[in-house]
């Protein structure tokens, strides 16, 4: 599992490889809350090649969504595979997070 910060423009891009669980959830909050201290707003979280999120992955990513939003930035999530739509779906987080279908879409919302 590895997580992969590049920068877009203005955009933090956050590549997730693998699963986001609670074994790594803090290694991801910690470099987000990283890029926030060092003035950064807009974020992008890609799954493209995510295939799990657990729970405490989700409590994670709400966690941070707050943050960002505290801090006067946006967040956006891109390429959900059909079981993690399912799930933001059955956890309502879909109503939370603007979720796009690709990097591209994302990028010219934020």
């Amino acid at each position: 599992m590895s997580f992969a910060i590049k920068k877009q423009g203005e955009v933090c891009i956050v590549d997730v490889e693998g699963q986001l669980i609670v074994g790594n959830r803090q290694e991801l909050k910690q470099k987000v809350l990283d890029e926030i201290e060092r003035g950064e707003r807009k974020f992008l979280v890609d799954f493209s090649q995510t295939g799990y999120i657990d729970s405490s992955g989700l409590g994670v990513l709400v966690s941070l969504s707050k943050k960002i939003r505290e801090a006067g930035g946006a967040l956006r999530l891109a390429n959900l595979n059909d079981d993690l739509k399912t799930l933001f779906e059955l956890t309502k987080l879909d109503t939370l997070f603007q979720i796009a279908s690709n990097r591209d879409e994302a990028l010219r919302s934020l």
